[in-house]
């Protein structure tokens, strides 16, 4: 385990907790307080402050790095060296030419690789995903995602540089992949749009941002981030189809409502600012965020063998799309997502779905009223006639 903080230890829990057959037998951090913690709450027999010492190893056959987004690519270079399988974090790398490198040298190695992007793997987003693949909501027109939380748990992520930027690189990641599960990993983001400011922290990075990524078969992903979100964590999904829609309600509401006057000890959920009025607390959070399931399709791949759901093309793409949106926010207009290579359909066209209601008519919409009646509305082939019709 590359990293012994928040998120390594998020993994931790997780990869010790589920499979019940994988252990952690070294833990790196730069910080020996960090390592010598980590160790002992996960009886991990190794530690190192040296990243090439730790994944060197004897003992370690794969590698996750769950460190800063500035060291990414050294760690995954040193594992290339050292033919260690290796999982990593999210965003795959600062901008889109760095995880372009990354993606390039791990492929050329051959060795097994897993982006690790925990929110396609939740137990609401597996279920959507089966839905909208079953095509129970018809042609996918619009998917959105939203992360918002009051602001990172570590110093580095404020730091523009050795992040690769702010809000957007930390959350849009998320839901850029997201959003473009919903509407096919194979559909081409053409360009972006999107708005950026720093509104609330005293960061030279953005700390709130909307964008719009378009499609080559005519949909729409939209992601909506902020650290200025007070409340706890909010992660919210909406897709919507030519025959249906759906809401995804995430993590701040955990299911669990507790009220108390008093304090309730100790952590309550991520991102959770206060442990005493309504509180949310998490029951199964590693489920609910993903990552037992990301974990198992990961370890099950590199077993038997075959690609994982998530690679590091996949976070190469978002990276892309990063770069499109941080382009559009200096220049205020729609940014081309530029990538080096595509591997999904080519040459789509937007899909228009029109519904015939007879020869003459194209059915518009068919309601009934709030007084009992059944109304049509139609337009007229020949003509381009609007019109109402009472049933």
């Amino acid at each position: 385990m590359l990293g012994a903080g928040f998120i390594g230890r998020f993994y931790a829990d997780s990869i010790l907790g589920y499979r019940n057959r994988d252990r952690i037998v070294m833990v790196h951090s730069r910080q020996e307080e960090s390592c010598t913690s980590f160790a002992q709450k996960y009886h991990t027999p190794y530690w190192s402050t040296h990243l090439e010492e730790a994944i060197a190893h004897p003992e370690v056959d794969t590698v996750i790095i769950a460190l800063p987004n500035h060291l990414h690519e050294e760690a995954v270079m040193q594992c290339i060296r050292h033919r260690k399988p290796v999982l990593c974090t999210k965003p795959l790398g600062r901008n889109a030419e760095e995880a372009y490198r990354i993606l390039c040298a791990v492929e050329a190695s051959g060795l097994f690789h897993g982006y690790l992007e925990d929110l396609v793997y939740t137990p609401k987003f597996l279920r959507s995903q089966h839905v909208i693949q079953s095509g129970a909501l018809g042609r996918i027109l619009w998917a959105k995602s939203r992360e918002a939380h009051p602001g990172p748990h570590s110093e580095w992520f404020w730091n523009k540089e050795l992040a690769g930027g702010g809000a957007i690189i930390d959350l849009a990641c998320h839901c850029i992949e997201v959003s473009r599960s919903y509407i096919g990993k194979d559909i081409r983001p053409l360009e972006v749009m999107c708005w950026a400011d720093t509104q609330v922290k005293p960061i030279d990075a953005e700390d709130h941002a909307i964008g719009l990524v378009k499609y080559e078969n005519g949909a729409i992903g939209q992601f909506e981030v902020s650290w200025t979100f007070r409340g706890g964590l909010d992660l919210r999904d909406e897709v919507m189809g030519s025959e249906g829609t759906i809401w995804s309600n995430g993590f701040m509401r955990t299911g669990l409502d507790i009220f108390t006057s008093g304090q309730q000890p100790g952590y309550m959920a991520e991102k959770s600012e206060s442990n005493q009025g309504w509180t949310f607390p998490a029951g199964d959070e590693l489920s609910e965020l993903g990552y037992n399931h990301m974990f198992a399709d990961m370890f099950d791949a590199l077993d038997h063998g075959r690609e994982p759901k998530e690679t590091f093309y996949d976070g190469y793409l978002v990276n892309a799309v990063m770069d499109a949106a941080y382009a559009s926010v200096k220049s205020k207009q729609w940014e081309p997502v530029r990538l080096e290579t595509w591997r999904g359909k080519e040459h789509l066209a937007s899909d228009t779905i029109l519904t015939s209601y007879d020869d003459q008519h194209w059915l518009i919409k068919e309601e009934t009223t709030h007084y009992g009646a059944q109304k049509l509305i139609l337009k007229e082939k020949a003509t381009g006639r609007i019109f109402e019709r009472i049933l």
